[in-house]
C-alpha cells in the first residue's frame, strides 16, 4: 500500500502544490506498474517533455493518436532519465496507442515510447551508448548500459525500456 501512495497520490498532490520535479526525482520505477494518460502527462510536463500525435488526440485506441494509457512508470521515467542526461529535447510521437507491432516488449503492452529525431537527441545516444547488431527490419540500435534498446527508424527513434536507466 506504501508503493501505492508513493508512486500515485504523492505525485498527483505535488503537481496540485508545484513540487513534482523535486518528488519525482527520487522515484524508483518498475516495470509492472501502469500509469494513466494524466499520470504519466504531469511527469512528461514537469520534466520538461513534449508529445504530439498526426490525430490531435490521446485515445489509446486510435493509431493516429499518442496515447500514455497503461504505459510502464519505468518507461515514462526512462524518458525523463533520458531528456536529463542528454539535456536534449525530447518530444514523444508514439505512446501506448494501437497500431504499432505486436510483442511482449510493446508499445501496447508500454514498454515502448517513438521519440522525434532531433540532432542533439540522436548525437547523444551515438555517443553515450553502444552500438549493437542491426534489428530484423535493418533499424540500426544503440544499447544503454541499464539495457534499454534505442532503434533509428529513420523517421523516429524506437526506443524499448526495460528499466528506467538508473532514475
Amino acid at each position: 500500500m506504501k508503493t501505492v501512495l508513493r508512486r500515485v497520490v504523492v505525485p498527483l498532490v505535488a503537481v496540485l502544490v508545484g513540487l513534482l520535479p523535486g518528488v519525482v526525482a527520487v522515484e524508483q520505477a518498475s516495470a509492472l506498474t501502469k500509469m494513466t494518460h494524466s499520470q504519466a502527462t504531469a511527469i512528461f510536463r514537469a520534466a520538461g517533455i513534449t508529445w504530439s500525435s498526426s490525430g490531435n488526440c490521446s485515445n489509446r485506441n486510435v493509431a493516429t493518436c499518442t496515447s500514455f494509457d497503461q504505459i510502464n512508470d519505468s518507461t515514462v521515467y526512462g524518458v525523463r532519465t533520458l531528456k536529463t542526461a542528454s539535456g536534449c529535447a525530447v518530444n514523444i510521437t508514439g505512446g501506448t496507442e494501437t497500431g504499432h507491432a505486436s510483442g511482449t516488449y510493446s508499445h501496447w503492452n508500454g514498454y515502448k515510447v517513438d521519440i522525434s529525431v532531433y540532432t542533439c537527441v540522436s548525437n547523444y545516444i551515438r555517443n553515450t551508448f553502444t552500438r549493437i547488431a542491426d534489428r530484423g527490419d535493418g533499424a540500426q540500435q544503440w544499447k544503454s548500459g541499464a539495457g534499454n534498446i534505442y532503434a533509428n527508424e529513420g523517421s523516429h527513434w524506437d526506443i524499448t525500456y526495460y528499466n528506467c536507466g538508473g532514475c
